[in-house]
């Protein structure tokens, strides 16, 4: 693939100016690696390795990992490690002075900022094999039909629940298959003086991330705010807040000050992510579904990162780079990473080979069967825009500043303003 220099500064320029609202909701990384970049040569040599794991040392069993695939592809792997909003960054920046790492991990959203600067090679030119992979979590990577390159497993949410509250209040968790039903045992759940549900309304995109169950639950579109779906999803929460089931705290809750008020024992149910099952589990707490409005489980957003190959002068090495990608993500491989980073395997084998060491996943497999991305839909760069909109209206309805119609339908406004402009 041939770009001109020109017109790809250009895009990754406005790729840079669009990123303050590209940043992942999931990762909770502090600090950043040197900078190192350069692409490696087409048999033997250097190759060069980012991504989003500044917490994993050289010593670690993750760059272990990376160095033995980077062996037995017949390359050295120099390994560098940046928190997310850095690393997508720096991969713009590099991109720029053509000189891109020959593999990038990044968040899931950043693909479709880096494709669409003119930065990474699609799947075709590179080789990697998708077809096994399931295609709501590879959705992600997918702009105007062509994928950029294969996930590393997913995370997402659903409903923690504490089963002491909810045996005090005479509720069934399987009772509970509709905004209706849930609404019901919130009711009950105060009525024996406890507290009812917690989640992250706050204004970023760990807000946008929480509040996407309910507006997909409801049958929106990301590309009508203002629908009477999507009106329908925020009134539910500021009803809940309203009639005391959710607490105030949530217009500013992260998703872990959030799992922080459910760890107290005082709440009934926590909206949150696979990365809490570990403590969930410490504290007795099981998982259901978040539900539809109308029954059934509602769509949820998928978190993760991608494996990527960048653009580089000398096309041969691709297929090294596609060779050590393969082996990063091969089902033995990508189950013992996935387990580790609290992710479900992208493929059909590695969900089942995780689900037979640990059956409780099984809850977390279907969780993400029904999952979506959130740049799905062909969204691409359009996300962060509509979800920066999608977030603010939640602030002000959460807080009483406008009602939930008057809420998105300013958001909607001035969304479709930002993707014209």
């Amino acid at each position: 693939m041939t770009v001109h220099r020109s017109r790809k500064a250009s895009a990754i320029g406005a790729a840079l100016l669009a990123l303050g609202t590209t940043a992942a909701a999931l990762t909770g990384c502090s600090s950043s690696a040197s900078s190192s970049s350069g692409a490696g040569s087409s048999a033997g040599g250097t190759y060069t390795f980012w991504d989003p794991y500044p917490q994993y040392s050289a010593s670690s069993a993750w760059t272990q990992l990376v160095s033995k695939c980077g062996s037995e592809a017949g390359v050295t792997i120099k390994r560098t490690a940046y928190d997310t909003t850095a690393l997508t960054t720096q991969a713009l920046l590099a991109g720029q002075q053509g000189n891109s790492p020959d593999i990038l991990l990044v968040d899931n959203p950043v693909v479709s900022t880096l494709a669409s600067a003119g930065i990474l090679t699609t799947t075709a030119q590179n080789g990697l094999a998708t077809g096994a992979i399931a295609q709501n979590i590879l959705g992600a990577g997918v702009i105007n039909g062509k994928t950029y390159g294969v996930p590393i497993g997913a995370n997402t949410l659903a409903l923690y629940y504490n089963p002491k509250i909810l045996k005090a209040a005479g509720v069934s968790p399987t009772s509970i298959t509709s905004w209706a039903t849930l609404t019901a045992a919130l009711a009950k759940v105060k009525a024996i003086g406890k507290k009812g549900i917690t989640f992250s309304g706050i204004n970023t995109e760990e807000g946008s991330f929480q509040f996407l169950p309910w507006f997909w639950g409801a049958g929106a579109s990301l590309t009508n705010l203002d629908s009477p779906q999507a009106i329908a999803a925020l009134t539910l929460w500021t009803t809940w807040i309203k009639d005391g089931y959710a607490p105030n705290s949530v217009i500013g809750d992260t998703q872990t000050t959030s799992w922080q008020e459910f760890q107290t024992g005082d709440f009934a149910f926590g909206e949150n992510g696979t990365w809490q099952k570990a403590t969930a589990a410490q504290m007795g707490a099981k998982v259901i579904q978040i539900p539809a409005e109308n029954g059934g489980s509602a769509p949820v957003p998928t978190g993760g990162e991608f494996f990527t190959i960048p653009i580089q002068k000398n096309t041969a090495t691709y297929a090294t780079s596609a060779k050590i990608v393969s082996c990063l993500s091969s089902t033995s491989n990508i189950v013992t990473t996935d387990n580790t980073l609290n992710y479900i395997a992208p493929t059909q084998a590695g969900q089942k080979a995780q689900v037979s060491t640990d059956a409780s996943l099984q809850s977390w497999v279907s969780a993400v069967g029904v999952a979506k991305a959130r740049t799905g839909d062909n969204l691409g760069t359009k996300y962060p825009v509509i979800s920066q909109q999608m977030w603010t209206a939640v602030q002000k309805a959460e807080s009483g500043a406008a009602s939930p119609a008057s809420a998105l339908q300013a958001a909607q406004t001035a969304a479709a303003a930002g993707i014209n402009k």
